[in-house]
């Protein structure tokens, strides 16, 4: 019997942190079935780079595609769990003595607990020439537990321009407190938003 999928996505609620002075997320009843007579209507206003979410290449660049433009089956493969608890940089190290030929997305597990309803004042960055070696061991996505793959502070965003020129998809903010290192299946699947910059997601794995 196949283990079950499990949810690696932050949970949505009016509560979850945002990026300082981008949109935050709210959901709320427009009509109510008292209204209508029969249903309730809800709707959303967010940025689309708060929670669990993928980046497209328009987002850090104007001449990039947008997110519908993604191939959907890069967000969805065989996946290794890396355990980076307490590193402050990303780098190849991490994954030397690591077999990678069954592979084609690589996790960062950088913390020990989730905190979405809180913006962290740090996080890990990735090194400039990690994305050279996953591309060259045929890596198509790379996630990480924070909302950033740059340092927060950065205006270049060097790390999200270096994995897109090396045809590697962003994933930020994923929910990996309960997820041991090793592998598994994700489907991280972004919506079909024309032109968008990115998309919320619900990302899940199932261990192998």
């Amino acid at each position: 019997m196949k283990k079950k999928w499990i949810d690696i996505s932050q949970p949505l609620t009016n509560h979850i942190a945002h990026w300082p002075g981008d949109t935050s997320f709210s959901y709320e009843l427009s009509i109510t079935k008292e209204q209508t007579g029969s249903v309730n209507i809800g709707k959303i206003t967010t940025s689309l780079h708060t929670g669990t979410h993928v980046d497209a290449a328009f987002h850090f660049d104007n001449e990039g595609p947008g997110i519908e433009q993604s191939d959907i089956n890069d967000f969805i493969g065989i996946t290794l769990v890396v355990d980076a608890t307490g590193t402050s940089t990303l780098s190849s190290q991490l994954l030397q003595e690591t077999e990678l030929a069954s592979v084609s997305k690589v996790l960062f597990k950088t913390k020990t607990e989730s905190e979405p309803n809180h913006f962290p004042e740090h996080i890990p960055v990735i090194d400039p020439q990690l994305a050279p070696f996953l591309r060259e061991h045929g890596i198509t996505l790379v996630g990480v537990d924070v909302p950033s793959v740059d340092d927060l502070n950065s205006k270049e965003l060097q790390a999200h321009h270096n994995l897109f020129q090396q045809g590697i998809h962003i994933l930020e903010n994923v929910a990996l407190d309960d997820i041991t290192p090793g592998l598994y299946e994700l489907i991280a699947l972004p919506l079909a938003i024309q032109g968008a910059d990115g998309s919320p997601v619900r990302a899940v794995v199932r261990p192998l």
